[in-house]
């Protein structure tokens, strides 16, 4: 059964690049036919794509997104990290890795238990 745990800091300041690692097992991110994903959820607003990262390491990002989001991974580690650059207040979320069958939030089979990201100064 794969699980994904994210990890990173909790608090940034605006203008910070936000780093996150998912950490993947049971599964292989280098192997298996998915993409894995970056979502997140704004307080009471819903879950937003914003990217995702395939076995050969291509990489698909939000076009809302695109110019402030990077997404790699380390293979050794079975891990995908995100990198969110010029944060600011309205980059506050839960952020959440996770697996999917296609692009976007409705092909989610698994996902992580999430992490609090909260960005001030």
């Amino acid at each position: 059964q794969v699980q994904l745990q994210e990890s990173g800091p909790g608090l940034a300041k605006p203008s910070q690049t936000l780093s996150l690692t998912c950490t993947v097992s049971g599964d292989s991110i280098t192997t298996s036919f998915y993409f894995w994903s970056w979502i997140r959820q704004p307080p009471g607003k819903e879950l937003e794509w914003m990217g995702a990262i395939t076995r050969s390491g291509s990489t698909y990002y939000s076009p809302s997104l695109r110019s402030r989001t990077f997404i790699s991974r380390n293979t050794s580690k079975n891990q995908f990290t995100l990198q969110l650059s010029s944060v600011t207040p309205e980059d506050t979320a839960v952020y959440y890795c996770a697996r999917a069958s296609a692009l976007g939030i409705n092909t989610l089979d698994a996902r992580g238990q999430g992490t609090q990201v909260t960005v001030s100064s």
